[in-house]
């Protein structure tokens, strides 16, 4: 018999009501935490005993994947399916400008050292 409920026992017979109930949930915390105790030493066991080092396979399937066309001509689509391209007679427009070989510089836009 644990010392908790000897407590218990001999608090009840000689009457101390109060002292009994102490005892009572002193015995009871006891039992819990030994529970516990127990349990998470089982559950530590089974996590950490998984020796096996297997790779899941992934749930996910691989997506398609086009290889890229020399020509500009041919468009492909998210499923890989040619898309016809048809010119609609309009020309491109070109820059009025030639654009500057190097930007320019700036103040602000230069890291501080």
């Amino acid at each position: 018999m644990s010392e908790h409920i000897k407590n218990f026992v001999d608090n009840l017979s000689k009457g101390n009501n109060a002292d009994a109930g102490e005892a009572f949930k002193d015995a009871l915390r006891a039992k819990v935490a030994d529970s516990l105790d127990t349990a998470r030493v089982d559950i530590a066991g089974k996590i950490f005993s998984d020796t096996t080092n297997e790779v899941s396979p992934f749930s996910d399937p691989k997506p398609v994947v086009t290889d890229p066309s020399p020509e500009t001509e041919t468009m492909m689509d998210t499923q890989g399916n040619e898309i016809a391209f048809e010119p609609n007679g309009n020309e491109q427009p070109t820059p009025e400008q030639e654009v500057p070989a190097e930007a320019p510089t700036n103040d602000e836009s230069q890291p501080a050292t």
